[in-house]
């Protein structure tokens, strides 16, 4: 751990003096989806307002769809000063702080509003600065929306899902969230998705409907199952040097920005959500399955375990935390 500290801090310092070499301090910040889901709006408002308002002093170069580097690369990638901001899915982060894992917990959290309440706790705010050591601060929240599952086949109970090859993010609680349902995970990067369920490599995968529309993931799915069962948010982050080296009053007024896009960003979420799911229907590509009270539950009570086999790593205090937060 001493060593890999000792790398992050000096990489860290050599993209800062990369960064400032020039009177104008270039961000790139690089994501891996659509321009028109949440997290592409999100980071095209944030390069707005910082040219806007710091004009001559800060550029933003926003690099949509995996264009610059893809899932498995943009941790590397910002750790090494290539990128200076990305925005990767709670998922991404069980390497660098366990406890963020309690995002992943499957059915903890009621609705958006349950997920908002927590992420403005004192619980959730502290996830923001828990990777600080490994050379990453958190810089803000920013929603997509609840998961639902789809599949070439009918999931109305868990039993329906066994057998089957779901996709997922790199993530140990997903692994045991579909294990838990007697299915099959198989990480694959996002950018490979469409293909993957396209040739049935993959026979269904968890997504927002913001992300199954724009990925076109629909077209080569029968059907999919508002299950809302877990959780596709982002945190944006920095790396610690390069925001830490930053002027004082240029990162003030980012961080300022930042708070003002998360505002947005998490308004037009569910907004944007209940559109693309109202466009996957309309297609007539694929069947849209809602779930009765009781059958939700039947889902529920399946995958709870889980909860209590990351209990140790996230804490039980957090997830007691997160609980209240339905209330």
């Amino acid at each position: 751990m001493k060593n890999w500290r000792i790398l992050v801090a000096a990489l860290g310092l050599f993209a800062t003096s990369a960064a400032f070499a020039s009177d104008v301090i270039s961000i790139k910040f690089s994501h891996v989806v659509a321009d028109n889901t949440p997290k592409g709006k999100g980071a095209l408002l944030f390069k707005q307002l910082a040219e806007e308002r710091l004009p001559g002093r800060v550029k933003v170069e926003v690099y949509a769809n995996s264009s610059l580097f893809g899932d498995g690369k943009e941790m590397d990638a910002l750790l090494l000063g290539d990128v200076q901001m990305i925005a990767p899915s709670l998922a991404k982060f069980e390497h660098y702080s366990k406890p963020i894992q309690i995002f992943d917990l499957p059915f903890l959290f009621d609705d958006m509003e349950a997920v908002d309440r927590f992420q403005k706790s004192p619980t959730g705010q502290a996830l923001l600065t828990s990777m600080e050591d490994k050379g990453i601060t958190g810089l803000g929240y920013w929603h997509n929306g609840l998961k639902q599952l789809s599949a070439n086949k009918p999931l109305r109970s868990p039993k329906d899902a066994r057998g089957l090859k779901f996709r997922v993010q790199a993530s140990a609680v997903l692994d045991e969230q579909f294990k838990a349902l007697r299915a099959n995970p198989r990480k694959m990067s996002f950018g490979e998705v469409y293909q993957g369920l396209q040739t049935g490599v993959v026979n269904g995968t968890e997504n927002t409907w913001s992300n199954y529309y724009s990925q076109k993931a629909y077209e080569v799915q029968s059907y999919m199952t508002e299950s809302n069962h877990g959780l596709v948010d982002y945190m944006v982050i920095t790396n610690t040097a390069f925001w830490n080296g930053l002027p004082a009053d240029i990162r003030t007024e980012l961080s300022t920005i930042m708070e003002e896009v998360a505002v947005e960003v998490n308004l037009h979420a569910e907004e944007l959500n209940l559109r693309d799911k109202q466009a996957i229907i309309d297609s007539g590509k694929t069947e849209v399955i809602t779930l009765t009270k009781e059958q939700r539950e039947q889902w529920r009570a399946q995958v709870k375990p889980v909860w209590k086999k990351f209990e140790k790593e996230i804490g039980a205090e957090r997830i007691e935390a997160a609980q209240a937060s339905n209330q």
